[in-house]
């Protein structure tokens, strides 16, 4: 499967499994590699068939979804997740932002923009349905006061101004293509300074970079 994003699909409803793995199996360059009913099940799976890409269903048997990402991405190398879900509930945002998820996506999501998701997530980018991007933004606004704020002003001031530019930009939601674009650099410098975003905030992901950027009130 050389070129091909390996992806593993976590929900105890087989129907949800079945209808994932059928929309998946059209595009060329996607390739779902196993199945799992429950996050302990996930584990396992992910731990033996090394996906690029993880769909994590929340609310799940044995271990729920979020617990599963929080111990996957304690492994090294693991792999990228995005929590797939019904429920688009602000908690379950936060929680699943907290547990470093990459991307937070609702069920209803048309199969274009899943596949989208994927193949946006797997390049090292991150991926939230826009009514989550707007639950997340309400509860960091809510959140970001005092000392919160004061320590994202202070993490950023460690950046050079590009690299303050380019957290700007993550913050808005742009991709790396985008940002290439706007700041007129090409995508390999901008992954570059992702990555060394990523060091310096001391973030694991776009999405904790993005929330720096809002708690500092730069976005």
């Amino acid at each position: 499967m050389a070129g091909v994003i390996r992806v593993l699909l976590v929900d105890d409803d087989p129907l949800v499994r079945s209808a994932l793995s059928l929309m998946l199996g059209g595009p060329g360059d996607i390739g779902v590699v196993g199945e799992a009913a429950d996050g302990a099940e996930g584990l396992d799976r992910a731990r033996e068939l090394r996906p690029d890409v993880v769909l994590m269903d929340i609310r799940m048997p044995v271990l729920d979804g979020l617990e599963a990402t929080r111990r996957l991405l304690r492994d090294p190398s693991p792999p990228r997740v995005i929590v797939l879900t019904t429920f688009d509930a602000d908690e379950n945002v936060v929680r699943a932002v907290a547990a470093g998820a990459d991307g937070f996506l609702l069920k209803d999501t048309p199969p274009a923009q899943i596949v989208e998701a994927i193949r946006r997530v797997a390049d090292g980018e991150a991926m939230l349905s826009p009514s989550a991007t707007r639950s997340l933004v309400s509860r960091v606004r809510a959140d970001a006061a005092g000392d919160r704020s004061a320590d994202a002003r202070r993490r950023l001031e460690a950046l050079t101004d590009r690299e303050r530019e380019v957290a700007v930009a993550v913050g808005a939601g742009l991709s790396n293509a985008e940002i290439a674009a706007s700041l007129h650099l090409s995508v390999p410098t901008v992954k570059t300074h992702v990555s060394r975003l990523l060091d310096k905030l001391g973030a694991t992901n776009r999405v904790q970079i993005a929330i720096c950027v809002h708690d500092a009130g730069l976005a």
